[in-house]
């Protein structure tokens, strides 16, 4: 037989992991096997049963003493002995009160044979018999109303706990609160009696459960006199009595303390503990706080406890003096043990208990003290010790410790025995080993006295002169730093005074296993491939194995390589070739470090607002993951919301060890910032927005220019300025070559109405529910205030304000912002409303509020407020897999909800069978939110099972996801079925039939060719097929099938090189007559245009009157495509510049400024009185130009910044 040592040795090198049996031709000394309870109570009709078993060679032989009186069951009346080789048990039979009696006392039992007596415990045998109330006259009970009073009980004494219960003669309850308590002596107490508590019929019943009998008291009559005036009193106890008392507590048992009071008003009970901290985690108040429990007492609640019943006219107390004892325990219990003769015999006995407990011994059961004095044994600190043992000293000890809380009692024997030296380890064992190791060869012996070992080579001398060699206590024998030379035989050769033995021990040394090429640490870029090989040289005579492990998840073995697809930062860390054999293991590590651009910048802020007055604000953030290459630099990056939402324009650059700077801004720009941080791979995901902060207004630098008049007729003349909005004063002067006429009157004319530029302010929001807010503010007041600029045009307020809009949208979970682009819902309400309720949110997530009155030029300027929307319940679990392990476990597989609604607590897992027969539905919580594999065992390996999984927050169970499944037994092994491949042009689709029944499992395709390999995917075996694009032409492609990361499948395919990838069935958009159609519609159109191009064209000049008759008011029309040179009131050169035209760019007011510009559905309409009637939902994105009041070198798009 063949050992592997590695794996055996430490068990064989402890002497306690090997029992030794004692040989069969031996005798036993008796042994209590089994024996009955200490405490025996009996009740009528139920037998009287005491047992006393015992083993041992030759047969045992019982008696019984009674109250230390010799006591011979066979010889009793009614008493049946158990005729059984091994038994000394006997049945009382008959048993009645007076029967049960008679046998009352205090029994032991005696087991011995040649070798020594054992001795049973004490059993005290009680009989009880059938409970009887004695009989009393119970006489009325005459109290006034709003006195104290005491309705007793006395129930008859038992052996057993007995259950009290106040009723009345319809057998309902007496209710009881903190006026009326019942006592742990089962009277009732009433701390004041009111009217209401004049009843005859107060019956205390008495629950025996040893009799399974419940007993009745006579009823009382409890007779109430009503008084008009009921005297308030301080309360005093009516249990205790006294005002202190003294109680012992058991170690490890519950500790009951009790205080009832009476008095007017109700007094109240509270509990303290003068001596100490009151264990909170053990106690419990009971029966209206007038029972305090203490749980599993220890010597640490020794002290005083003190009740305290309290009213508003006083108090009364109580205190309690707790002293905690303990029945006797073990430290060291006596053990039985085999010697050799002349050895020396130590039995210890050691134990503790409060008081400490009294030990005593005895030799086959008698007192030690009633033993002749020549004895060879003496009792030294506890301990039994007998010196120079021989054959006769065999005996059984018994150790008896007690105290006033129990007794403990421990038989254990001295067997001195004579035995020949035996090795019990196998002869002509083989052990292997490898080079360079340690090698254990075992020769474990037995005898009395104790053999001694040792260890001898093939010439017949000590092997211990290497000292490579060395021997261990239990005659094993270790070699360390084997060599090939070692390999032989080796003899162990165990003696006593009666015999020698010998065993042969063969050794046999192996190569041991080394690896030759391990893999090599490596840098790779995320989204790369990396393989890892290894290589190594085994013995040829064992049977090898390459195996690897890594700290990466997605990883595969092909060919005995490690390889990993589509590098990610998770995959990083180490990756372990591990060469083995039987005998031993050999392991090579490699770290893979993947880089690649940064990480986002996690965190953003704003500061020091207090220079915005400067155009200028501090930003700081914190770094990002540099994902092993340094931070070379980060880009900072702005969007001005209202001029060109979702448009960032870059600010500059800073160094990768800075994580602050100082910007210089633009005036009158609404400025959003983002964070970027670049590395030699590219730029990282920019950071979370910044809070929006707005530079202030500055004056105008220049006058408006290109003021141009010209006229179109005879009597009139066309004002062209960049108009501002409002009011506009205009002055006309006559000229002609004989010099100016009169002064001209002020004129007020008014151009187009501006957005609106009052904010409206939030007066809060208001949390309904898990899905709804209120929203509330402030009703906007217009204020009318005339500026005038120098020159022809002067500007004023804008126009009259209108409805509101609050446009809302959600940010993301509060445990993190989405960094998309969100849906954004708006809702209009009418001018004279403040307030709007959203309802339809997202549960536990952060959303963002815009308040804006508009007109109809559009909206003014918003005012914000971000909240969040409290958890509610998570939505279904995603793609609850069920997993075949076994014929009867299964492993569920899933993903956690797309919505949490809050913060994940866990899972709640249900199933039942489907199948007739079986079982109800089992429930468990999985108390982990982060899991998402859970195994199921002990199914039956016949049924079907459905499923259903439910996310769980603090609000809940969620949606649940259902499947079936059912188990291996049921599904049968794995199996791919038919699988097959066909090729198109630049595709490949992989097909298999799945077998009937078989369990669904998860597997990964992927497509090899020389030069090029694409990553495939995972694929369910449900599925039925697979289809891979993006493929070369006329290519040869393998396909590779993995299970678990081991290669199961491969199968090759080429893709056609002259076939066309198959496009859909064309549309009517491709049928001739719809092509001919279009054309003849293009074809007019170009002559309309020739047309109108030469009418337009001919006599030179055109009549600006029939222009003005085609045209809308030209001073109302919207100037957002218009710059005049330098100075742009819009400041729109920042966007880009076009020139004025007089013939096509005008447009009526509302044509494209309107409120249909800000809804894809819009029905807004008006009262006559100008109230707003009507919603609108959705937004059209527009492209906003201008943004601020100023002009200069510098705009919001392209600022002059630098960076501090």
């Amino acid at each position: 037989m063949v050992v592997a040592l590695q794996y055996v040795w430490p068990l064989l090198l402890c002497s306690p992991c090997l029992l030794i049996q004692i040989p069969e031709e031996l005798m036993e000394p008796p042994v209590i096997t089994e024996q009955s309870p200490r405490r025996l109570v009996v009740f009528p009709t139920d037998d009287i049963s005491l047992k006393c078993e015992a083993s041992g060679k030759p047969e045992v032989q019982f008696r019984w003493t009674r109250d230390g009186v010799h006591f011979k069951p066979k010889d009793e009346l009614g008493v049946t002995v158990y005729q059984s080789p091994h038994s000394g048990s006997f049945t009382i039979t008959g048993n009645n009160s007076n029967f049960a009696q008679r046998f009352q006392g205090i029994y032991r039992c005696f087991a011995s044979n040649k070798l020594g007596t054992a001795m049973s415990h004490e059993i005290r045998l009680m009989a009880e018999g059938a409970p009887k109330w004695p009989k009393e006259t119970v006489k009325p009970v005459e109290v006034e109303e709003g006195e104290s009073v005491v309705l007793p009980c006395h129930p008859p004494p038992s052996a057993e706990p007995l259950r009290i219960y106040w009723m009345n003669s319809k057998i309902l309850h007496i209710k009881q609160d903190e006026r009326v308590t019942m006592g742990q002596n089962g009277n009732l107490y009433f701390a004041n009696v009111l009217t209401s508590d004049n009843h005859s019929d107060y019956i205390c019943h008495a629950h025996f459960p040893g009799t399974r009998t419940i007993i009745q008291k006579e009823p009382i009559d409890l007779r109430v006199k009503a008084t008009n005036s009921m005297i308030d009193r301080k309360p005093r106890l009516l249990f205790p009595t006294n005002s202190s008392s003294h109680l012992v507590a058991l170690q490890g048992q519950p500790l009951v303390l009790e205080c009832i009071a009476e008095g007017f008003p109700t007094p109240t009970i509270k509990w303290l503990r003068p001596s100490g901290p009151m264990p909170a985690d053990r106690v419990t108040y009971q029966n209206h706080n007038k029972t305090l429990q203490l749980l599993n007492v220890g010597e640490e609640d020794d002290g005083e406890y003190r009740c305290l019943a309290e009213n508003s006219l006083g108090s009364a107390q109580h205190d309690y003096y707790v002293t905690v004892e303990a029945a006797p325990y073990w430290l060291h219990k006596p053990q039985s043990h085999l010697y050799g003769p002349g050895e020396t015999a130590r039995l210890d006995c050691q134990v503790q208990g409060r008081p400490q407990p009294e030990v005593t011994w005895r030799i086959n059961g008698i007192p030690v003290e009633e033993l002749a004095k020549d004895q060879k044994y003496r009792i030294q600190r506890g301990a039994l010790i007998l010196s120079n043992v021989q054959p006769s000293d065999t005996m059984v000890t018994q150790c008896e410790a007690g105290n006033r809380h129990g007794l403990l009692l421990a038989n254990a024997y001295i067997y001195v025995v004579q035995l020949p030296a035996k090795i019990l380890t196998a002869d002509n064992q083989t052990y292997m080993a490898v080079r360079g190791s340690t090698a254990y060869l075992l020769c474990k012996a037995f005898g009395a006295p104790v053999p001694s070992v040792q260890w001898l080579d093939e010439d017949g001398t000590t092997v211990l002169q290497d000292e490579r060699f060395f021997p261990y206590a239990n005659g094993t024998l270790g070699i360390r730093d084997l060599q090939a030379n070692d390999t032989g035989r080796y003899f162990c050769q165990a003696a006593n005074d009666q015999n020698n033995v010998t065993i042969v021990a063969n050794l046999q040394i192996k190569d041991a296993t080394q690896i030759t090429q391990g893999p090599r640490s490596t840098i790779e870029k995320k989204g790369s491939r990396v393989t890892f090989t290894c290589q190594a040289s085994f013995d040829p005579s064992l049977q090898p194995s390459i195996t690897w492990r890594g700290d990466g998840e997605e990883y595969f073995i092909e060919d005995g390589r490690l390889v990993i697809h589509s590098l990610d930062y998770s995959d990083q860390g180490n990756y372990s070739c591990v060469a083995s054999t039987e005998l031993d293991v050999v392991e090579s590590r490699a770290q893979l470090l993947v880089v690649g651009s940064p990480g986002l910048v996690p965190r953003l802020s704003v500061s020091d607002l207090h220079l915005l007055k400067q155009s200028q604000v501090r930003l700081s953030w914190s770094p990002a993951e540099d994902h092993n290459a340094p931070i070379e630099k980060y880009d900072i990056e702005f969007e001005d919301k209202e001029m060109a939402p979702e448009k960032w324009y870059s600010l500059g650059k800073v160094p990768g060890n800075q994580t602050s700077t100082t910007l210089k801004l633009s005036p009158y720009v609404h400025y959003t910032f983002r964070v970027t941080a670049i590395n030699k791979y590219g730029p990282g995901e920019p950071s979370p927005v910044s809070e929006t902060v707005v530079t202030p207004e500055a004056a105008p630098e220049k006058n408006p220019v290109n003021v141009k008049g010209e006229g179109n007729e005879t009597t009139n003349m066309v004002i062209t300025c960049p108009w501002g909005i409002g009011p506009h004063l205009w002055l006309f002067q006559a000229v002609n070559r004989q010099g100016k006429g009169p002064e001209p009157q002020v004129t007020i004319g008014y151009s187009g109405e501006d957005y609106p530029q009052a904010v409206p302010e939030l007066e809060g929001i208001e949390i309904l529910n898990s899905s709804a807010v209120l929203v509330k503010w402030r009703r906007v007041v217009t204020e009318v205030n005339l500026g005038l600029v120098v020159g022809v045009c002067a500007g004023g307020p804008a126009g009259h304000l209108l409805p509101f809009e609050v446009t809302y949208w959600r940010e993301g979970s509060q445990r993190k912002h989405s960094k998309r682009h969100t849906h954004r819902d708006h809702v209009v309400v009418p001018a004279n409303t403040t307030s709007v309720i959203l309802s339809g949110l997202r549960p536990y997530s952060s959303y963002h509020l815009e308040v804006q009155a508009f007109n109809g030029r559009g909206l003014g300027p918003a005012s914000e407020f971000t909240f969040s929307t409290p958890e509610g319940v998570p939505g279904h679990p995603e793609a609850l897999h069920v997993e075949c392990q076994s014929n009867t476990s299964l492993r569920l597989h899933w993903q956690p909800p797309i919505s949490h609604n809050g913060v994940l607590t866990g899972y709640v897992l249900s199933y039942r069978p489907l199948d007739e027969g079986g079982k109800g539905q089992l429930s468990f919580n999985l108390r982990d939110p982060e899991l998402r594999t859970h195994n199921l065992t002990d199914l039956s390996p016949h049924l079907r099972y459905r499923f259903q999984l439910q996310a769980t927050t603090k609000e809940g169970p969620g949606e649940a996801i259902v499947r079936e499944g059912g188990t291996m037994a049921l599904s049968g092994i794995s199996d791919f079925g038919n699988i097959s491949a066909t090729a198109g042009e630049n595709y490949s689709v992989v097909s298999w039939v799945p077998r009937e029944g078989q369990c669904n499992f998860r597997f990964h395709i992927l497509f090899k060719a020389l030069g090029e390999e694409k990553g495939g995917a995972y694929v369910s075996y449900n599925q039925s097929s697979y289809t891979q694009g993006d493929l070369q032409p006329d290519t040869d492609y393998e396909i590779h099938l993995f299970k678990e990361r081991m290669f199961q499948h491969r199968m090759a395919v080429k893709t056609n090189g002259t076939g066309r990838v198959r496009l859909p069935p064309a549309g009517f958009a491709t049928e001739g007559w719809f092509i001919g159609f279009v054309s003849a519609i293009i074809l007019l159109l170009l002559l309309l245009l020739i047309l109108c191009f030469i009418k337009r064209s001919k006599g030179g000049k055109y009549s600006v009157k029939d222009k003005e008759d085609t045209q809308v008011d030209s001073e109302a029309r919207p100037m957002k495509d218009e710059t005049f040179g330098e100075y742009s009131d819009n400041e729109e050169k920042a966007f880009g510049s076009s020139q004025p035209s007089l013939n096509g760019d005008i447009k009526p007011l509302g044509s494209d400024d309107s409120l249909a510009d800000y809804g894809g559905s819009v029905d807004v309409q008006f009262n006559e009185d100008g109230s707003f009637i009507g919603q609108y939902s959705g937004k059209k994105e527009k492209e906003v130009a201008g943004g601020n009041d100023s002009s200069g070198a510098t705009s919001p798009i392209n600022p002059a910044v630098a960076l501090e």
